[in-house]
């Protein structure tokens, strides 16, 4: 436990786990929370085999991490089409030309990323967290296929991960796991994350829904399917993974490919429930108010897992317990809640900027027909039009002789000072757009003219 944090707040971190082990149930959890790329705190609570008396749990533990397996995937994927090696618009059989005449031959990578592809969720056997899988050419055998229409709705997809975990082993001439293990695992010194369980591991349970009664869960590998949920961890190597999410990637990943994973795609919409979660390319986003987070869960018989990273702050919590259900889905934020909120995080402090003398001449008021906005220079060399977020404002970047837009209705779109023949600023274009300094300024060019009378 790194002694930065105040030991009240330890406290009150420690006990919110002690009582999610006991009120729940669960016969062990571990936790840690991330900051700035280093672990601020970590417990564990409870015994490996539910017993009093038993081994204890540690962070040093390991625990199956189910989906967020997927995650590791999904990177891999990134990285080979930042190499040039795929393309999201890529079919898969374009990718594994053994799948031509099949129901998914003509899903996207992206798709298949997103949960979009309208693939099955489970295989078409049996149980497959429950049974020892078999190999990629059974499951093709075993003819999966779309329960909906590609790229019309999100739909979970376990076997879509398998579908991904093949390209990645094609592409890369190693199975899957091994790729994920060279690429990422060892390059970030996560040692103890593995396919199989090594001790020290927490066995799966069940735990009785009505009695205080453990049942064991099997464990086994899951063939073609394990790119869906197969690897290990603990709370030590899987904060890790949260700092590289929170942006420590160590330039295994482009910063760029990192956000584009994590802009939300498609929207997971509950009946009568606010849209509160959707998916990106392999990450799950969620909107909490306004805040955004990303990160994964993770559950196979016998365990559940979290991580999720706050996108904001960069602070980040994984969450493990070896029991099939219980485990409060709130916990997670509860930690980090309480993380933010007794221990908040300093602001930068503020200093003066020559650089900014350049953009002098752009900020101040303009006007898009008769709505008035205000562009002011930010500290990190951005424009800022308005309120980003509200009626299209929007911030932009440098980009040569111009800007683009980073958010809202101008995301993408170019922004271009036009200067009159004397060099001085006319107008500003905004994806033909015209700001001016007055509403319909007669100096400047605005389509369709000013009257002739102009304000009248």
């Amino acid at each position: 436990m790194t002694p930065s944090l105040d030991p009240s707040t330890s406290r009150q971190l420690s006990l919110r786990l002690a009582k999610e082990q006991s009120q729940q149930r669960l016969p062990s959890v571990a936790a840690a929370l991330v900051r700035d790329g280093e672990v601020v705190w970590s417990g564990a609570v409870g015994t490996l085999d539910g017993r009093s008396g038993g081994e204890p749990a540690g962070t040093g533990t390991q625990y199956r991490i189910g989906s967020i397996t997927k995650t590791f995937v999904a990177v891999e994927v990134m990285r080979l089409r930042d190499e040039g090696r795929l393309d999201l618009s890529d079919t898969v059989v374009a990718l594994l030309p053994e799948v031509e005449g099949s129901d998914f031959a003509g899903v996207t990578v992206a798709q298949l990323l997103s949960h979009s592809s309208g693939l099955q969720a489970e295989t078409s056997g049996p149980w497959w967290e429950r049974t020892a899988g078999d190999d990629w050419a059974a499951l093709l055998a075993s003819r999966p296929t779309l329960r909906f229409r590609p790229g019309a709705r999100f739909h979970y997809s376990n076997v879509g991960y398998a579908v991904l975990g093949e390209v990645a082993a094609r592409l890369r001439g190693v199975p899957w796991h091994d790729a994920v293990r060279t690429s990422l695992l060892e390059p970030l010194g996560m040692t103890r994350t593995t396919t199989r369980p090594q001790a020290p591991a927490a066995p799966g349970w069940g735990v009785h829904p009505l009695a205080d009664l453990l049942h064991v869960e099997p464990e086994h590998d899951a063939g073609a399917m394990a790119p869906a949920g197969q690897l290990w961890s603990t709370a030590e190597d899987l904060s890790r993974w949260a700092a590289f999410l929170a942006g420590r990637t160590e330039g295994l990943l482009d910063p760029a490919t990192l956000e584009e994973m994590c802009l939300p795609i498609v929207v997971n919409d509950s009946p009568g429930q606010a849209w509160t979660a959707a998916h990106g390319l392999g990450w799950q986003v969620w909107n909490l108010e306004g805040r955004r987070y990303a990160g994964h869960g993770g559950s196979m018989p016998g365990f559940l897992a979290s991580l999720r990273v706050d996108r904001e702050s960069g602070d980040g919590c994984v969450l493990f317990a070896n029991a099939t259900s219980g485990m409060s889905p709130a916990l997670s934020q509860d930690l980090l809640t309480l993380l933010s909120e007794r221990e908040p995080v300093a602001p930068t402090p503020w200093s003066a900027d020559a650089s900014q003398v350049d953009g002098l001449e752009l900020v101040g008021d303009w006007y898009w027909g008769t709505t008035a906005y205000t562009l002011r220079l930010a500290d990190d060399g951005h424009l800022v039009l308005g309120e980003p977020g509200v009626h299209r404002g929007s911030r932009f970047r440098p980009l040569g002789a111009g800007w683009v837009g980073l958010d809202g209705y101008h995301e993408g779109e170019p922004l271009v000072a036009v200067r009159d023949a004397q060099g001085r600023i006319g107008h500003l274009d905004l994806g033909s757009f015209r700001f001016t300094r007055t509403p319909y300024d007669p100096a400047a060019d605005v389509p369709g003219d000013v009257h002739p009378d102009r304000w009248h």
